[in-house]
């Protein structure tokens, strides 16, 4: 599975007989590499990019069709309490995994990552799909995390090969383009599909979709130059972080509502959280190669880079997960309502993303658009936070616009600025501790959010589940305290973005 290769030697014949075919000596030394690199047209630049938007699609896609159904799966199945699993078990696979999907790409080629983590992803599916009780769509939820978790870094680290640091912006609006298209579909789809069909099809309807991503891994990857490192893959690190973040997930989800939160069982579990998480940063500090290199972490610019993307990405994946069942329980919408209305939100994110990220490698401050933005999506937040329990479609509509033009650009930015500092070959490490830090985020806030929201749910409860009546007042007024909370975080990813250096943008 691993890309093809020519001799060093013959490079520049069969470059010169079939330009869309390029393929190099392993191991090639770096001038060599880059050279081979720069060899790529832009037409082949182009098409490689092109063919990455439909992994992208289905590594973002998923929890945006989801979100629409969350109240239909509660009231189907009878397990409310248990509906943030669906994200969350996904999310920490998800977490664990990406490094090592970066760094097995590194090692073995990204041909052979996408096709691994398409593999699983259907597999995962299927599972879900087939699912008669919560805890077996939990499992599925966590294979499909395991296969997910390559997709979008993988693609990432391609468009790293191709293209220069100054130069990704206009590749990388190929990508806007497929997290426009996932962000404004997915809520309409899955609400679509929970109302009129059956919430099992929302794991189904994109099987052609991987079988079309899989003869793209197939074929056009195979024109990439290879860039490998050896590596060591942590699995103890991956383990350690998964067994804490599930410890942390079961007390949030127990704590007040099967056990008081001072009794012995809630009291273990956080302990035994705190204690995993003591273990895995001790594994990263004394590991040979961690799962999330020091290196990296230790570099300010590198830290705020990542520090940036993964709390602004972590507001916006809380706000796709709660803003349906804000709709439907608070406000009596519909799931095809709900759905629609959030269109807006990623559209408008991924528009102003696109149209930003051409600006990259054409202005010397880059920084500032994406700033003032940023403090426009800020303010939206906290104005959707003051007009929770009031809301009216149109001013809904409004805020959702300014949000979404809010994030926007911060987006490329912050994935074009930690490429540029780091060295080619730690690019994939770089890229997975970016997808790692940011999915770990955004489960720690759904985990959290999802207790303050259901915790006036009854155990167990069918039929009227997440309706108005049923939470009840006390339940809608947790909704402003949610969205507060969350604007607190793209707050800080403000903060990580304002101290960010604003290195020149490197041209190879």
């Amino acid at each position: 599975m691993n890309d093809e290769r020519l001799s060093a030697e013959g490079s520049s014949q069969a470059l010169a007989g079939e330009a869309d075919l390029v393929r190099f000596a392993a191991p090639a030394a770096p001038v060599q590499r880059a050279a081979a690199a720069e060899a790529l047209s832009h037409r082949d630049k182009r098409l490689i990019a092109i063919s990455m938007m439909l992994p992208v699609f289905l590594g973002s896609v998923d929890q945006s069709v989801l979100a629409s159904a969350l109240p239909t799966i509660g009231r189907d199945l009878g397990q409310v309490h248990n509906l943030p699993w669906l994200i969350t078990a996904f999310l920490i696979a998800s977490t664990a995994l990406t490094p090592l999907y970066g760094k097995f790409a590194d090692v073995h080629g990204r041909r052979a990552a996408m096709l691994i983590g398409i593999s699983i992803y259907m597999v995962g599916s299927l599972i879900s799909a087939a699912s008669s009780h919560m805890l077996m769509l939990i499992v599925g939820r966590v294979v499909q995390g395991c296969g997910a978790g390559g997709l979008v870094v993988t693609a990432n680290m391609v468009l790293g090969d191709i293209a220069a640091p100054k130069e990704r912006g206009r590749y990388y609006t190929y990508f806007s383009l497929a997290f426009m298209t996932a962000g404004g579909s997915g809520p309409a789809l899955g609400g679509w599909i929970s109302e009129h069909l059956h919430w099992s099809m929302i794991f189904l309807w994109n099987f052609p979709l991987c079988a079309v991503a899989l003869g793209i891994a197939l074929t056009v990857l195979r024109r990439l130059p290879r860039r490998e490192r050896p590596h060591r893959l942590d699995i103890v690190g991956a383990l350690l972080v998964v067994a804490a973040s599930s410890s942390f997930m079961l007390a949030l989800n127990l704590g007040g509502i099967r056990y008081p939160w001072a009794s012995l069982p809630i009291i273990a579990l956080v302990l035994c959280a705190l204690v995993l998480g003591a273990g895995f940063v001790v594994r990263l500090r004394t590991a040979i190669e961690p799962l999330i290199p020091v290196a990296i972490l230790a570099d300010r610019a590198e830290r705020l880079a990542i520090a940036a993307h993964s709390f602004g990405w972590g507001s916006i994946i809380s706000l796709n997960v709660f803003l349906p069942m804000y709709l439907q329980s608070a406000l009596g919408w519909s799931p095809t309502a709900a759905g629609l209305s959030l269109v807006i939100l990623m559209v408008t994110l991924n528009s102003t993303a696109g149209v930003s990220s051409q600006l990259l490698g054409r202005v010397r401050h880059y920084k500032l658009l994406p700033l003032c933005f940023l403090c426009i999506g800020v303010g939206a937040v906290v104005a959707l936070a003051l007009a929770a329990e009031n809301m009216t479609t149109s001013r809904f509509e409004i805020i959702l616009l300014l949000i979404g033009i809010g994030f926007g650009p911060t987006a490329p930015l912050t994935q074009v600025a930690l490429q540029n500092t780091v060295p080619v070959r730690d690019l994939g490490a770089a890229l997975g501790t970016m997808n790692f830090t940011r999915t770990l985020i955004a489960t720690i806030l759904i985990a959290v959010f999802g207790a303050i929201v259901l915790a006036h749910a009854p155990v167990g409860a069918r039929g009227g589940a997440l309706s108005k009546d049923f939470l009840g007042s006390a339940s809608v007024a947790t909704f402003p305290m949610v969205f507060y909370a969350i604007a607190a975080t793209l707050a800080a990813s403000f903060l990580a973005l304002f101290l960010l250096e604003e290195k020149p943008l490197a041209d190879s």
